[in-house]
């Protein structure tokens, strides 16, 4: 970890102005670079010089960037990807191949349950769904010959399970494969899973790190402590020379750097999900206040969860933080400062009275995105699960009466006195 705290990383990290350099991070809006003779160009694409030639491999700007989630995570490499699902998708990418197979928890985000389980299956990569609440001895069950990873969120979306980190890390490396960890929602500010055990994280920096709403994108951030070497034969893409760039052995070239370095040299080359520079910079501004939000997020929505948990009109409130929640124990001990600003609800009065109280919000706002400034509320059973009735919802584990809310930094009276007028309004069943 850098020697200094993340407040600072946050602001001073990533980009290093020389004398008579722009104060401020630059957009470096080119997609090409230009060089005095072929022989460095060359060199360049050989991987045999560091350096930019095309902003779709890399950019300056998002290198940068990069670099600064690399150092809050405490990791020995980074890229910037288009999407959280980008992320995501080449993090897994990057180690499998079709015939391998993934262990992955039920309850991560259902964009990345649907990329895993049914698009990399179409690629010939199989998954087995896993509660994370388990058992290690029941967990063991999972893991085949086959099995390259093993895939995870430190807090579930929107379920809001706190992954036992440790317990998982634990397995997977008795199974001689890492522990990909999503942190989108605990940020690095809350949580570093690379020192309770994960390999590679990944995140959606769309949500809190830009926290403003404006720039989809994705980070991977490997910790290098993953030793592929001493499993060559599970990992023959970084272990084995690549003949796409004349026999090159990353591991061997670039050593702990391999896992990073292949991911942005042979996936960004051939699939191209590159993150924008005009995106990263934005990025970079959102990062600059990412401690300050996070400590706003999380105490707007502890105050927020303890309001609904007396509200005679709510049923049931699901946050980490309150002393009675299933996973307050654990989230004390991967994230004593907070957890995040994401809560879900349920009304007495079900369907009906939770998708009448949303109406009734004049400060938070109806919207699909999560975690930025503004507070936002979505009813699943209304809208991303509206094909479903309400027995199929259950099985799906979304109760009707769900609401889930984004808790923004907004004064957190206002934010309580929206939700108290709105649910004046409902009807108990």
């Amino acid at each position: 970890m850098s020697a200094y705290r993340k407040e600072t990383i946050c602001i001073q990290s990533g980009w290093k102005p020389k004398s008579g350099e722009p104060r401020v991070l630059p957009i470096y809006q080119s997609t090409t670079f230009k060089y005095e003779d072929s022989e460095q160009m060359g060199r360049l694409f050989d991987l045999e010089e560091a350096g930019y030639f095309y902003s779709r491999l890399q950019n300056p700007t998002n290198d940068c960037v990069a670099a600064k989630i690399c150092e809050l995570e405490g990791g020995v490499a980074a890229m910037l990807t288009s999407s959280g699902q980008a992320a995501n998708y080449y993090a897994i990418f990057n180690i499998c191949e079709a015939g391998d197979h993934v262990v992955m928890s039920s309850t991560v985000y259902g964009g990345s349950f649907n990329l895993i389980t049914c698009t990399m299956k179409k690629m010939g990569i199989s998954c087995t769904v896993v509660d994370p609440d388990a058992p290690a001895k029941e967990l063991e069950k999972a893991f085949q010959d086959n099995t390259k990873c093993v895939f995870a969120e430190t807090i579930a979306n929107p379920a809001l399970v706190v992954l036992d980190i440790e317990k998982f890390a634990a397995l997977a490396h008795a199974h001689q494969v890492p522990l990909i960890v999503d942190n989108t929602f605990a940020t690095p500010i809350n949580c570093n899973p690379f020192q309770w055990g994960a390999d590679i994280v990944t995140h959606s920096t769309t949500k809190y790190m830009d926290g403003h709403a404006m720039a989809v994108g994705g980070c991977i951030v490997d910790s290098g402590n993953f030793d592929w070497t001493a499993y060559a034969d599970k990992f023959p893409g970084l272990c084995t020379p690549d003949e796409s760039y004349h026999g090159i052995v990353y591991t061997e070239k670039f050593g702990k750097a391999a896992y990073i370095t292949k991911a942005t040299s042979q996936l960004m080359r051939d699939l191209g999900s590159i993150q924008s520079p005009q995106n990263a910079f934005l990025l970079n501004v959102g990062l600059e206040t990412l401690p300050l939000r996070m400590e706003r997020h999380c105490y707007n929505a502890q105050k927020c969860a303890e309001f609904l948990e007396g509200h005679e009109k709510v049923a049931w409130v699901n946050y980490p933080g309150l002393p009675g929640n299933k996973y307050y124990e654990i989230a004390k001990k991967y994230m004593p400062n907070g957890t995040c600003g994401v809560i879900s609800f349920g009304l007495k009065g079900g369907r009906e009275a939770a998708a009448k109280m949303m109406d009734r919000l004049k400060l938070a706002a109806i919207v699909t995105h999560v975690a930025d400034a503004r507070t936002s509320v979505l009813h699943p059973a209304s809208h991303t699960h509206r094909q479903m009735n309400d027995e199929q919802l259950k099985e799906a584990g979304v109760a009707p009466e769900m609401v889930r809310l984004s808790v923004g930094i907004e004064h957190i009276d206002d934010i309580i006195e929206d939700l108290s007028q709105a649910l004046a309004s409902c009807e108990e069943a």
